[in-house]
């Protein structure tokens, strides 16, 4: 039975789980929430850098999965290559989804709204030369919208003002108002869509990239295992690093099929300190 591994700093991945278990139903699923280092997109590159490798080693090490996903655009545009290097198996990032962004605009006006970590790095401004050179890119950076994100898993009510205050700034002045696409380059966002859309006037495309990521996972298997004949999966785990297994998060990753929650302290990892 193939087993995929998905890796984000907290609950985002589960945008990307979902497109994945919806395209590969039988796949066994391991989620892991780096709730201990969590939020990335306030840590600087070379702490990232010097962390994930290292981390997804051990965790490679304590799991066996077939393939790891690593559900985080941050950590994506910041170590996938120095996580491939780390790890024996294939490994798919997150790409934010500026080109389908840029073909769906017709003001060829598009946001880019992911965290400050995703939205400074050079990799996404390649993306934007690449793909949307004939675009105005407006970037907006929150980390607020994360927190947002992962107060509503856990069953809290989310502050619409503060929504409507990160948005502001992308829809304010004449580009602004021209804004028709937007990119959630951070796979928290997907998981407040009907809250973001609530909170602007005009009508946007919010593009994500978890379908394109399941697509990639399914055809990185195919060419180690038929998916079609997979037997039935083992009970899919969420692994959380960091004392934040409550009942109430337990079953925000239960909505999303992970039956079993599992806390693990990182002074007592079963294979050493991380």
């Amino acid at each position: 039975m193939a087993h995929a591994l998905i890796f984000d700093s907290g609950v985002g991945g589960l945008s990307v789980a979902a497109e994945i278990r919806r395209m590969l139903p039988l796949l066994r699923l391991s989620y892991i929430a780096d709730d201990a280092f969590r939020p990335y997109g306030e840590k600087s590159e070379a702490a990232l850098r010097a962390r994930l490798p290292r981390l997804l080693s051990e965790l490679c090490l304590m799991l066996d999965p077939d393939i790891v996903v690593i559900a985080c655009n941050t950590a994506s545009t910041t170590a996938l290559p120095a996580i491939r290097d780390a790890l024996s198996v294939p490994v798919v990032g997150v790409v934010p989804a500026i080109k389908p962004a840029a073909a769906k605009s017709r003001t060829k006006t598009i946001g880019v709204l992911g965290t400050p970590g995703t939205v400074r790095r050079k990799y996404v401004d390649e993306l934007i030369h690449e793909f949307a050179s004939d675009c105005h890119v407006i970037l907006q950076g929150s980390v607020n919208l994360v927190d947002q994100a992962e107060a509503k898993l856990s069953g809290q009510a989310v502050n619409m003002d503060i929504i409507r205050g990160e948005l502001s700034a992308m829809f304010s002045g004449r580009k602004g108002m021209d804004l028709d696409a937007v990119v959630l380059a951070c796979t928290h966002f997907p998981l407040l869509r009907e809250e973001l859309k609530a909170s602007v006037t005009q009508s946007v495309f919010w593009i994500d990239s978890g379908e394109a990521v399941a697509k990639r996972v399914k055809a990185v298997l195919s060419s180690l295992t038929d998916v079609t004949r997979l037997s039935p999966p083992q009970q899919d785990t969420a692994f959380l690093i960091g004392p934040n297994a409550s009942p109430a998060r337990a079953q925000a990753f239960a909505k999303f099929g992970f039956k079993r929650v599992v806390g693990l302290m990182p002074d007592k990892m079963p294979i050493g300190k991380i």
